[in-house]
């Protein structure tokens, strides 16, 4: 118990960036984070697996033009219609949150905000950590289909991987720590079946991969099965947020060919290996820590604030 004190007072300490801030609604919406903790504690507990999904959804968001809840308007050449954000999930309890706060406080909470602290309480519930969202962001006022072709994919290097986060403003260790986020994710066969049968047409599978834990995934996902088929990225706890993913990476047990090539690299591996120790409750309070710092971190990713956005009165909506 201790420990989960002394995470909440570090992270509740941590300096918030930009313009944002911690409490920024305790005046004009009071009841805001409880609206929003109550909603998607609501649909949770009818699908424990919209957790990953809606912090895959703030993750997209502030990747493509910043944490702005652009990823959360509709229409045919929108963010939200780009191929990478085909399987994005949890619109319907970021609208449902939306609907209470309009109905509570009209006019006041963003919808960016709604979906950075969504995140945070997916994670929560999970059985992973909570810190202090800061709050404050406005709505951007573009969403553009074409901007989202540079989002992280299951298919980049590492080097790649580390050029857009880096161009994000995030380094090696947010990289690592952020893609830990899998150990509650899921993904369809079509986005590595290709690791197990015909890798880089040799006719064989990749060599990564652990021999028995190949078995297994071949059996989930045949050769010329449902490509849409879904798969835990994370084998041994798919619902609770905890450091197993890293001991998966390092095993050869990584479903995502960009989640094992966090081995291949000197200085991601250092950090899997940091997380995926063996001594028990110190490294998952670590990753916790630092999770939750890489979140602060991602989310003030390019925020606007002030005049720069809105507060969207319908979040699939401008106004």
């Amino acid at each position: 118990m201790w420990l989960l004190v002394f995470l909440v007072i570090l992270v509740v300490g941590l300096p918030v960036q930009g313009q944002l801030r911690n409490g920024f609604y305790a005046f004009p919406c009071p009841q805001a984070e409880a609206i929003v903790r109550s909603t998607v504690e609501a649909h949770f507990q009818k699908d424990p697996t919209i957790a990953a999904g809606l912090l895959r959804l703030h993750f997209h968001d502030c990747f493509v033009q910043g944490c702005d809840g652009s990823v959360l308007i509709t229409g045919s050449s929108a963010e939200r219609n780009a191929l990478p954000n085909q399987g994005l999930r949890g619109f319907e309890v970021i609208d449902d949150a939306k609907s209470l706060l309009e109905a509570s406080c009209p006019g006041v909470v963003s919808c960016a905000d709604i979906l950075a602290l969504a995140a945070r309480d997916a994670v929560d519930l999970s059985d992973g950590p909570s810190w202090a969202v800061p709050t404050g962001r406005k709505d951007g006022r573009v969403s553009s289909s074409s901007q989202a072709s540079n989002l992280p994919s299951p298919l980049d290097s590492i080097a790649t991987q580390k050029q857009k986060f880096a161009a994000k403003g995030l380094d090696d260790h947010d990289l690592v720590t952020l893609v830990g986020a899998h150990t509650i994710g899921q993904t369809d066969c079509i986005f590595f079946r290709y690791r197990l049968y015909n890798f880089t047409t040799t006719g064989n599978a990749d060599p990564t991969i652990n021999q028995s834990f190949l078995r297994q995934l071949q059996a989930l996902c045949p050769q010329n099965g449902d490509g849409s088929k879904r798969v835990a990225l994370d084998k041994d706890s798919q619902t609770k947020f905890d450091a197993s993913f890293f001991k998966n990476v390092r095993d050869g047990n990584g479903v995502l060919e960009s989640d094992q090539r966090l081995w291949d690299d000197a200085s991601t591996r250092n950090i899997v290996q940091n997380y995926a120790g063996d001594i028990r409750g110190l490294l998952g309070f670590r990753f916790d820590f630092d999770f939750s710092k890489a979140m602060i971190k991602m989310s003030s990713i390019e925020v606007k604030t002030g005049s720069d956005g809105d507060i969207r009165k319908v979040c699939s909506k401008f106004n």
